[in-house]
């Protein structure tokens, strides 16, 4: 899977909208309103696009991504031509490069998954520990709100979760880092959890199909929400509308999952993708050198609001 391949030989961003690595803010897009003006390079093209380094208008078709932000032709030519590269490479290689926390979450995760294989019992021991259960969080057991995201209800629930992580998560990781994409999973599994306990069976006995829930599809509905956030800035640009037209595909089928799986919670999806997208926009919005700080607080207080906002009864 690669969002936005659709031929466009500029690298695309989930966070920022625009830039790759650690950018911490989103200059251009239609998003942010400003006044709108000419490209300096094609005056009878309107625009509401601006370059980083010179703050010149610039048009779609003059518009170069940079390591952040996006640059006009003239400072590209004076700094040097940068390298671009097509979006599915892209993606594919930042999955092979690694990112440690998408690949030590796929490996824990995994890992659990093969025990339920070689020790049953051993499983079942783990699983009365992890799972997300409203009847236990209600009695104070709030952990299981993230330990939820280590355990699936069968084969085919782990490989589509581990698929898309694989496929979402390191290019997350590689632009925001390990501190921030670790919040955000967490906080979006968080998010996705409090939405399961509050639109789920909160009164149903222990145990009970309508009490239990397992997988890490909040945060991974939370890893679509980021996506989603930066194509829905980008939507009046053809590599906007593209990433949209791939996620509205992929959030059918994994949508589609909870109907054919046990245990599987729509509303844990719901919650993760409305958190994803939330820190998406926030992230995107706020620049400057404190950015990075202030990201890693907005996320992190997502989710312990959406862990405290459980009731416990004494």
């Amino acid at each position: 899977m690669a969002l936005g391949g659709t031929g466009n030989r500029r690298p695309i961003s989930p966070v920022g909208g625009v830039g790759v690595p650690g950018s911490v803010g989103y200059r251009g897009g239609v998003s942010e309103p400003r006044a709108q003006t000419t490209c300096y390079r094609h005056p009878d093209r309107a625009t509401g696009l601006r370059c980083s380094e010179c703050d010149r208008p610039i048009c779609v078709e003059c518009s170069i991504d940079a390591a952040v932000g996006q640059r006009c032709p003239t400072c590209v030519q004076r700094e040097g031509v940068q390298r671009t590269v097509n979006v599915r490479t892209q993606w594919a290689s930042a999955a092979r490069r690694g990112a440690p926390v998408t690949s030590g979450i796929i490996g824990v995760t995994v890992a659990i998954h093969v025990i339920g294989f070689l020790s049953p019992a051993l499983y079942q021991e783990l699983f009365s520990w992890f799972v997300m259960s409203n009847y236990l969080a209600r009695a104070g057991e709030l952990w299981r709100l993230l330990t939820v995201i280590l355990l699936h209800a069968s084969l085919t629930h782990i490989l589509f979760n581990m698929w898309a992580l694989y496929n979402l998560g390191p290019q997350i990781e590689r632009e925001v880092g390990t501190a921030r994409f670790l919040a955000l999973y967490l906080s979006t599994a968080a998010v996705g959890s409090a939405f399961a306990f509050h639109l789920g069976a909160q009164n149903s006995a222990l145990g009970s199909p309508g009490d239990l829930a397992v997988g890490a599809s909040g945060a991974i509905f939370g890893l679509f929400g980021v996506w989603m956030a930066s194509a829905v800035r980008r939507r009046h640009t053809r590599v906007g509308r593209a990433i949209l037209n791939q996620l509205g595909f992929l959030l059918v089928i994994n949508a589609a999952i909870p109907f054919f799986v046990p245990r599987v919670s729509w509303q844990a999806h719901l919650g993760g993708l409305a958190a994803g997208f939330l820190i998406g926009w926030v992230w995107a919005a706020v620049k400057g050198p404190n950015a990075p700080r202030i990201h890693l607080a907005f996320a992190t207080a997502l989710g312990v609001l959406a862990v405290l906002s459980v009731p416990v009864l004494g």
